[in-house]
């Protein structure tokens, strides 16, 4: 019999394979919508008056993680933000409306949390036994967790986008990578012996039963790199020189307050393969009497890190942004031109000023 060189995928293989066909084929239409869109810019930017402008921009909102397929709810907080950015609008000479580019980059931080009022039990698995030789479960009970952390990241955004008169618009997407992650977790613990002979015991330090007693944890954490698509609406300040009776000339300078949207593409949730809990396997009686002010072996690791806290983790940053822009300066026509002079010094004609129109 000959040999079979052909290779027929099991059935997961083949539905990963379709998959990411189906994700190449998104992609490639998307792309082709931004070719379309960057070729109209640079097309209407041939035959416009072009302004170069650089500038600062500082924001702050709120900043929540939401996940999916998760007992737990969106985390609430707060994130802020500063940087610098170029600026290229194009336009008409004589008309109110413009195209706008903007490229940048800054640094990005803030805090958030996410609350857990119900409370989780944990129990030994195995029969335990105190010094007296009664039979009981030692469990474990957590209620009132809260997991904070505390962010800074580096953000560049790619916007375009268009402004009329005193409004203008941009859309576009951010880039962030995370430089610090750090998590601080607290809850409080109840422990106490689920006896096979008594009704449950309570509150009984030396048997290490404790009612409500506060744990806390820090530790280092980290997020996955995170692409946000943007949307910033607002108005343009500074446009003129206050009102003299008479026309004045443009400012410089202008400045800028919007309210800005920024929504998350990609899972930022980094799984470490941790549990929520880590915890003795086992109850030692002699040693419970040595320690009664807190719970041996019990820790909690932070949710972002760990394997069933949720299927993905999205972004989402909600708030207000002030920009301030400087034009650069533009080579004008020439005045006295040097050339020009210097020839007709030579020539013996003098002069060689010209003037503009």
């Amino acid at each position: 019999m000959r040999p079979h060189f052909g290779y027929s995928p099991p059935k997961s293989a083949a539905k990963v394979l379709q998959k990411i066909r189906i994700r190449k084929k998104i992609v490639k239409k998307h792309q082709s919508y931004w070719v379309l869109l960057f070729a109209l810019l640079i097309s209407s930017m041939a035959n416009a008056k072009v302004n170069s402008y650089v500038g600062a921009y500082a924001n702050v909102g709120d900043w929540s993680l939401l996940p999916s397929q998760s007992k737990y709810s969106a985390s609430f907080g707060v994130a802020g933000g500063l940087g610098f950015l170029y600026e290229m609008q194009a336009g008409p000479t004589y008309s109110q409306t413009r195209f706008l580019l903007d490229v940048g980059v800054g640094v990005h931080g803030g805090w958030t949390s996410f609350n857990q009022s119900s409370s989780a039990k944990m129990p030994i698995e195995k029969i335990q036994h105190d010094l007296d030789g009664d039979e009981f479960y030692y469990v474990y009970e957590i209620k009132d967790r809260k997991d904070q952390y505390t962010n800074l990241a580096v953000q560049v955004p790619l916007m375009i986008g268009v402004q009329h008169k005193k409004f203008y618009m941009l859309a576009g997407a951010k880039v962030t990578a995370n430089l610090l992650t750090k998590a601080h977790t607290k809850a409080n613990v109840t422990t106490y012996g689920d006896y096979v002979q008594f009704d449950p015991h309570y509150n009984m330090p030396e048997y290490q039963f404790f009612n409500d007693l506060p744990i806390k944890k820090k530790a280092d954490a980290s997020l996955n790199l995170n692409v946000d698509v943007s949307l910033e609406v607002g108005g343009r300040f500074g446009l003129v020189t206050d009102a003299v009776g008479y026309d004045v000339p443009k400012r410089k300078i202008e400045y800028r307050l919007a309210g800005f949207v920024d929504y998350g593409l990609l899972d930022i949730h980094k799984d470490r393969g941790l549990s929520f809990f880590t915890a003795p396997d086992h109850y030692n009686a002699e040693e419970a009497y040595k320690t009664t002010t807190m719970v041996e072996g019990l820790e909690m690791n932070d949710l972002m890190s760990t394997s069933g806290f949720a299927a993905a983790v999205k972004n989402l940053v909600v708030g207000l942004k002030f920009t301030v822009l400087f034009q650069l300066p533009e080579p004008g026509k020439c005045v006295i031109c040097r050339d020009a002079y210097r020839s007709s010094v030579r020539s013996g004609r003098g002069g060689g000023m010209k003037y503009e129109e």
